[in-house]
């Protein structure tokens, strides 16, 4: 039947245009279905068809008033025409019916900051400018994954941080006015409850707790921003015109960060992270390696060695190690 069709999040990312037209095939046959025209919308969006996609979504609103997704669709599609008080009323509804979704805050504070600009200006459109892109970093122990995002001087109160099992959500406001947003699918599960965040001067430091200890080969997984709800971190709207000199930016945490001191696990975690990102194609090899086959009880730099053999499991004397 065709209300047994599904298109989601993950299948009009990767084509935009083609899942377009295979749901005007399906609401040819079953013209109310509202999700669909979510979904439509959504697509309407990726290619910037703002004002279909404004029309979809109020369609979706009369037929299902109570679908949040709906609401959600039809604020964004209003935000990108320029229409702020008509996108915030319609997400603060959204918000109403689905407050877990922290899309409807991030857009509400964005369509918030638009209409206050537009009133400093006296202006009645005013486009919002990209932000710079999220420049983050990220490394691994045996039980985390740790990620660094390079941000100076963040503010606790503006630094909001989610974690789901196979997602991450990062916001964070700036003095200039702008937003910096990332949203990544993760390759491999974490615990959230056990994920944690820190704000330091110079980085804003995610630690994230594996279900399992593997090596992640990469951070990211299939499905990348795909319940992103319509913007990639290069794309998220801004209203400021700040541009950053990222090199410069790096250099200068980098700089700071010699200076940070460190103690414990921290120091140690510091130290192999270092001589991981300055050694050799072999070096790295050879600590792969060795860390991988001694289940995180060897790490050798040195690949002439651990390249010709397996790295057998070695504790500390006073402990045994089990396998489970």
């Amino acid at each position: 039947m065709a209300n047994e069709r599904s298109f989601p999040d993950t299948f009009i990312n990767e084509n935009p245009q083609k899942a377009l037209e295979e749901l005007n095939g399906a609401l040819e046959e079953s013209s109310n279905n509202a999700e669909w025209l979510c979904q439509r919308a959504y697509a309407h969006i990726l290619l910037k068809n703002y004002s279909r996609a404004a029309d979809d979504a109020k369609t979706a609103q009369k037929l299902e008033p109570g679908l949040a997704l709906a609401f959600l669709r039809t604020g964004i599609a209003e935000y990108h025409l320029n229409n702020f008080q008509s996108a915030y009323e319609a997400l603060l509804e959204g918000q109403k019916l689905d407050g877990s979704d922290d899309s409807f805050q991030i857009w509400l504070e964005r369509c918030d900051h638009s209409m206050q600009n537009q009133t400093q200006n006296g202006a009645t459109n005013t486009q919002p400018a990209s932000a710079p892109p999220v420049k983050y970093d990220w490394y691994q122990t045996e039980s985390q994954v740790i990620m660094t995002i390079m941000l100076k001087n963040a503010k606790n109160e503006d630094v909001r941080v989610s974690f789901e099992e196979k997602e991450l959500t990062a916001c964070v406001k700036l003095e200039q006015g702008e937003d910096y947003y990332l949203k990544l699918c993760l390759l491999h599960a974490v615990v959230p409850e056990q994920c944690t965040y820190r704000i330091l001067s110079t980085k804003i430091e995610i630690k994230m707790k594996k279900t399992e200890a593997i090596r992640w080969e990469k951070l990211e997984g299939e499905g990348v921003l795909s319940n992103v709800k319509h913007f990639t971190p290069n794309q998220y709207p801004s209203s400021g015109h700040y541009t950053r000199n990222w090199d410069k930016l790096v250099g200068d945490i980098k700089e700071e960060e010699k200076n940070e001191k460190l103690e414990g696990d921290a120091a140690l975690n510091k130290l192999f992270q270092q001589i991981y990102t300055d050694g050799s194609d072999e070096v790295k090899r050879a600590m792969n390696k060795s860390f991988m086959e001694s289940g995180g009880t060897v790490l050798s730099t040195n690949w002439t060695d651990v390249g010709k053999r397996n790295v057998d499991m070695s504790p500390p004397e006073d402990v045994e190690f089990k396998k489970f």
